[in-house]
């Protein structure tokens, strides 16, 4: 899940006090199905920019709690006017149960600057084919993507294979199939299903080696240097998936993921095997907005969660390692995480880190964000 794809996004050159923050009003709730609905938001004065891949950080106090949950963007920015994010209704989850119940037109949430690296920069000559595998509400920065590639590069094809439950469980069933019929020959949507009504025409069941082996089939073949394969969706679907690719002796650099599980990491687990045999504070130092903060971060806490405890503004949201919206570059020292899968094999080696899950091994550890 991985969220660096195919091009980095540009450090930017202007400051501002602690992340940006701004405040969007609701323009329209849009019950996708029944567990799933779309909230846009209308553009504020000072137009918000973002990448098809990226996502909103909602920001909302519930239970007398300040909740933050990330929502990858569903809309084009050369397409659509507003900004819309989707949200699935999860078991016992805060946000996802909150919104569909109490959100209502004309209401002003704050959200977080657009962030995330599950983005690519398009070009009106380039040609390729973008392979995408999606599971339940995984589509919604696939829609994105899907969106801004047949509009911008004319000489490109989407290939989707998207995943769901049942037929009604289909987050924008409509709109991909207007899609499909508007770029005839340039979207190809084939839709699998768990469980399948007895007139259904198309795949059912577990997407095994032997169906995937029938949808390459199905799909153009545009050869392995055209061609880049992205995931998003539930963590099994991913790892299959994945395990499918790696069989097919698919390149790993052709292999692009994200993830939005939340709260997957046994984090007292993962620190007590991280830091073992390390147990003292540690001074960090964190260079972010122009500005150097220095604090100690004892063993059993994360540099991100000592941080927030001292009034430091830095950005964030999953908490879990997975969103990088905490990502920031450690210039020298050693920092362990309770979770890598954030981030991307050239990443870690550049010497990038998450501050969420982020402990500091030695003193001289100073962390760049930004």
């Amino acid at each position: 899940m991985a969220f660096g794809l195919f091009k980095r996004t540009e450090k930017k050159e202007e400051t501002h006090n602690g992340p940006r923050y701004h405040e969007l009003v609701v323009k329209q709730v849009v019950q996708e199905t029944k567990d799933a609905i779309s909230i846009v938001f209308e553009q504020p004065a000072s137009k918000i920019t973002y990448k098809s891949g990226q996502f909103l950080t909602l920001i909302i106090p519930i239970q007398g709690k300040e909740v933050r949950r990330a929502y990858s963007l569903c809309s084009s920015p050369f397409v659509d006017d507003d900004l819309v994010v989707s949200v699935k209704r999860v078991e016992k989850g805060l946000m996802s149960n909150w919104l569909p119940d109490n959100l209502k037109k004309g209401d002003k949430i704050k959200v977080m600057e657009p962030m995330g690296q599950f983005t690519t920069e398009f070009a009106a000559d380039k040609k390729r084919h973008l392979v995408m595998f999606a599971g339940g509400s995984g589509i919604t920065p696939m829609l994105s993507i899907i969106k801004s590639l047949l509009t911008q590069e004319t000489n490109s094809i989407v290939s989707l294979i998207y995943c769901n439950r049942n037929i009604d469980s289909i987050i924008f069933k409509e709109t991909l199939a207007q899609w499909e019929t508007r770029y005839e020959g340039r979207l190809h949507v084939i839709h699998i299903l768990d469980e399948a009504p007895m007139n259904w025409q198309g795949y059912s069941g577990l997407l095994n080696h032997d169906m995937l082996s029938k949808l390459f089939e199905r799909i153009p073949n545009w050869g392995s240097e055209q061609t880049t394969y992205l995931m998003c969706g539930p963590e099994g679907m991913m790892k299959n998936v994945d395990t499918l690719l790696e069989a097919r002796q698919i390149s790993r650099n052709k292999i692009f993921k994200e993830s939005f599980v939340q709260g997957t990491i046994d984090k007292d687990t993962k620190k007590d095997e991280k830091t073992a045999g390390e147990p003292k504070a540690r001074e960090v130092t964190i260079r972010y907005d122009g500005q150097e903060f220095k604090f100690m971060v004892e063993p059993q806490r994360t540099i991100l969660e000592t941080a927030l405890d001292q009034g430091i503004d830095l950005p964030y949201s999953c908490q879990s390692g997975l969103c990088t919206a905490c990502r920031g570059k450690a210039l020298s020292g050693q920092v362990k995480l309770d979770e890598e899968e954030g981030l991307s094999q050239s990443e870690r080696a550049e010497g990038y880190v998450l501050t969420c899950v982020g402990h500091p091994l030695t003193d001289d550890v100073v962390i760049e964000i930004g």
